[in-house]
């Protein structure tokens, strides 16, 4: 039997939840993400958190988080917040009771007594950004932690019971590929279950894009980067790791879960500058009787994509959830199956026959079948068996359509054309 993908268009409440956190104690040379080095005492962390835990209050009024199974408490540093990452941590909880609590956290931030303090605030699974094991590469990141420092800290949360994922990345300044194999092997002997590997992009703005201006970059090279990403995969997988999405790996059934939402097609609010939300038309039509500001529904759209835009400083001064401005995108139905499936091609997991089903009804069956076609004939998708689809069969990215993602994914999302 097949389930409905269309279920999830019409979500009234949405599964997942993210806070963005964008305070550091130092900006890393390559992070263009939305976060700002802080003084531990800066009092904007204080009145940022109260501001989160009003507007916390304000989407349960709504009924937004009545069916809300994941929380994930990112940055910037959430560590950095001290015992106020705990309050935030217990004032979600009390809302939403996620089966799944994450939080990111830095080495250097990350104290015995806050691992002790954030049980009390039901996070079940601690992020660490480690990235390598090696004292040179990490300096030449702008990372602050020691390589000994990370070692201890991912072994002193394992300690604490929580479950542990690592971010490692690939293709840095100064990295060979001994200097790589010995990273993953750190990391294997911490005997944690969860790892992110990625390769470093160099993003415009960044302090490392003004430092490798007008220079060659060989270690960042593309090739280089797709060596470093199958040598992990090849060395994680021969001690149990299984690579469930484009770049994680996970041990026995503990992938993030809240992660999974994303690739799924599950609706998720995010709250904090920069947070990105996904919400259905009708969670949307909620929040927009509230939030004056945001344009009006147009009657085609049936997911809603929305950005944060708010500053830091804004949020700080106590900005409600109802004031709060947002970027605004709203998607068609087909524009919307067709990012789902791009989405699902991050996944090891056959795209699921609920979702084939949808596409088939919206795209036609002929569409899709040349799509498919094409994506296995060049090598990007392989055939599977499953059981429960209409036709018998799925599909699921190869190692090529990972390393090639931008070609596979573009292929996808071009059916809603």
């Amino acid at each position: 039997v097949v389930d409905s993908w269309q279920s999830k268009y019409n979500q009234t409440a949405t599964s997942a939840l993210y806070l963005h956190i964008p305070f550091c104690s130092q900006k890393c040379f390559y992070c263009d993400f939305s976060s700002w080095s802080t003084r531990q005492d800066d009092s904007r962390m204080k009145n940022y958190v109260k501001a989160l835990k009003h507007q916390l209050d304000e989407a349960a009024q709504l009924g937004l988080l009545s069916a809300t199974k994941t929380v994930y408490m990112g940055g910037g540093t959430p560590s950095l917040l001290g015992q106020d990452a705990v309050d935030l941590a217990q004032h979600a909880s009390a809302i939403v009771n996620p089966v799944e609590f994450s939080i990111e956290a830095n080495p250097d931030s990350l104290s015995d007594d806050l691992l002790a303090s954030l049980t009390t605030g039901g996070v079940t699974r601690v992020s660490l950004g480690v990235q390598s094991f090696n004292d040179i590469e990490l300096k030449k990141l702008g990372r602050i932690h020691s390589a000994d420092l990370a070692y201890d800290r991912v072994f002193a949360a394992k300690e604490h019971g929580y479950d542990v994922s690592v971010d490692l990345m690939c293709a840095i300044p100064e990295q060979t590929e001994s200097s790589w194999e010995f990273s993953l092997s750190r990391f294997i002997s911490l005997g944690v279950n969860h790892v992110s590997v990625y390769p470093l992009t160099i993003e415009d703005g960044t302090a490392l894009a003004k430092q490798t201006q007008d220079k060659d970059t060989p270690w960042n090279a593309y090739d280089v980067q797709a060596d470093r990403m199958q040598a992990a995969s090849k060395t994680l997988q021969a001690v149990g790791f299984e690579r469930y999405e484009v770049a994680s790996y996970a041990r026995a059934q503990k992938s993030c879960k809240h992660n999974k939402m994303y690739w799924t097609g599950e609706s998720y609010l995010g709250l904090g500058t920069s947070a990105a939300s996904m919400l259905t038309a009708a969670e949307y039509d909620v929040l927009a009787k509230v939030n004056t500001s945001l344009p009006k529904r147009p009657q085609n759209a049936v997911r809603v994509r929305l950005v944060v835009l708010d500053a830091p400083r804004k949020i700080a001064e106590g900005a409600s959830l109802f004031s709060t401005e947002f970027d605004v995108e709203f998607l068609t139905q087909r524009e919307a199956v067709a990012e789902d499936l791009m989405l699902h091609a991050r996944l090891m997991e056959p795209i699921s026959p609920a979702l084939l089903d949808e596409s088939e009804q919206v795209f036609g069956v002929l569409r899709l079948q040349d799509v498919f076609d094409a994506c296995v004939r060049d090598g990007l998708l392989v055939h599977v068996d499953a059981a429960n689809s209409r036709t018998g069969t799925s599909y699921k990215p190869t190692e090529k359509g990972w390393l090639l993602g931008n070609e596979l994914y573009g292929r996808l999302w071009d059916l809603r054309l």
